[in-house]
């Protein structure tokens, strides 16, 4: 009995183990993924692409895996987050940039969930991107 609960304990801390650093292995490829693509975004000056490049981060962060979505996630929220202080900043309790702040967290659920982010895509971008 002793044996076999060694056995089973053992078991369940490698494969708890082996999961955790698999999270944490996707979590960091997830956020390569989410620069990545704001490098894109802030190379290419393309107008209107704005939504394609968040869309793509995330879609390719959460092809990672659970790790890659939570950091596509957690990303995304602290972005948005600090440009909603930002503005609050700059422009007061004026509103100034909520709509385009919830169409970027929209193009950000677009991508996590999977969809594809070429949805997104604006004509003549180039396809480099």
């Amino acid at each position: 009995m002793k044996l076999f609960l060694g056995l089973l304990f053992c078991s369940l801390v490698l494969g708890v183990s082996g999961q955790w650093y698999s999270f944490v292995r996707e979590a960091a490829q997830g956020a390569w993924d989410m620069w990545r693509a704001y490098s894109d975004m802030r190379e290419a000056k393309y107008k209107n692409a704005d939504k394609y490049f968040h869309a793509r981060g995330n879609y390719d962060a959460a092809q990672r895996g659970p790790g890659g979505v939570w950091a596509a996630e957690v990303i995304s929220d602290a972005r948005e987050n600090s440009q909603r202080i930002t503005d609050l900043l700059k422009f007061g309790d004026s509103g100034h940039g909520v709509e385009d702040s919830k169409a970027d967290q929209a193009a950000n659920e677009w991508g996590r969930s999977g969809k594809d982010p070429n949805h997104f895509r604006p004509a003549g971008l180039p396809d480099k991107y």
